[in-house]
């Protein structure tokens, strides 16, 4: 079984029958401590898998690294016993690259749900990142086909039901890379990473398309990788909306069926455009 599933014994009701005992196969969620240069620098709830991944990315969405040539390398810590931990890994910077502590705007702890809760002030963060420049917009036939080439890419979920999922695809809808995860910002951080080591970024023309709602958290971590479309199956908040407008972003919401299965998609755009 995935090191992201876990099978739990149950009981199952189902009307007024008697209880059968069963399993069930649940998300997994665990802590991760991300050190950079040997100094925690959080300890995020996450599902386990793409450790490597979610460091990178963080360290980027969260602006304490500028790109790739900043880490050297990562890798996983020892510990207590002496051994590799599978819930510690550190960042290694490149010479010369140092933590700027005033960047660390997250407390130390970050559920898995977490968002914009766990930083200090919304002004630290949008004077992280830039605006984006002018770029052409995404085609609505694409957008409309990325539900279900995420939904085939989400196999953990489809055990589970349990998991959140991130992915990027280009201008033509072709998928690029795809991640699960019990938290949202984290599915994302792991995409993001997963291209920055790959040496992929900005995501200039590309589209990321999330499972579940857009926060504030998400369209900066989407616009710190340079990412002009962010898509999704749920609906934004006020602070996404507003967000993605001040920096020159598309956003698109409740992608989804508009009746039944296999009817047409509708969309919601909140901000930017979309061609077609």
């Amino acid at each position: 079984m995935s090191s992201a599933i876990l099978a739990k014994p149950i009981q199952r009701l189902e009307g007024g029958g008697a209880a059968v005992v069963a399993e069930d196969a649940v998300a997994v969620e665990e802590p991760l401590e991300i050190r950079f240069g040997g100094r925690s620098v959080a300890v995020v709830m996450r599902t386990p898998g793409h450790d490597r991944e979610l460091a990178a990315g963080f360290l980027l969405t969260e602006g304490i690294i500028r790109g790739r040539d900043d880490l050297l390398d990562l890798v996983r810590c020892r510990g207590d016993s002496g051994e590799p931990s599978p819930n510690l890994i550190d960042a290694v910077p490149a010479p010369g690259v140092v933590l700027d502590e005033a960047r660390l705007t997250r407390h130390l702890f970050t559920a898995s749900s977490c968002g914009i809760c766990g930083k200090a002030t919304l002004a630290a963060i949008r004077g992280i990142f830039p605006p984006l420049p002018p770029a052409p917009p995404p085609r609505r036939d694409v957008i409309a086909a990325l539900p279900g080439r995420l939904r085939a890419a989400q196999t953990a979920f489809a055990a589970t039901g349990g998991l959140h999922a991130c992915a990027v695809f280009d201008a033509d809808g072709n998928l690029e890379g795809a991640h699960e995860d019990v938290g949202r910002h984290n599915a994302l951080d792991k995409v993001i990473g997963r291209a920055l080591l790959d040496g992929r970024l900005p995501l200039a023309g590309r589209i990321v398309l999330v499972s579940g709602r857009v926060s504030f958290e998400l369209m900066q971590k989407s616009l710190a990788a340079g990412a002009g479309c962010v898509a999704a199956i749920s609906a934004p908040t006020s602070a996404a909306v507003e967000f993605a407008a001040e920096c020159g972003q598309t956003l698109v919401g409740f992608l989804r069926p508009a009746g039944g299965p296999g009817s047409p998609m509708r969309m919601n755009v909140y901000a930017g455009t979309v061609a077609g």
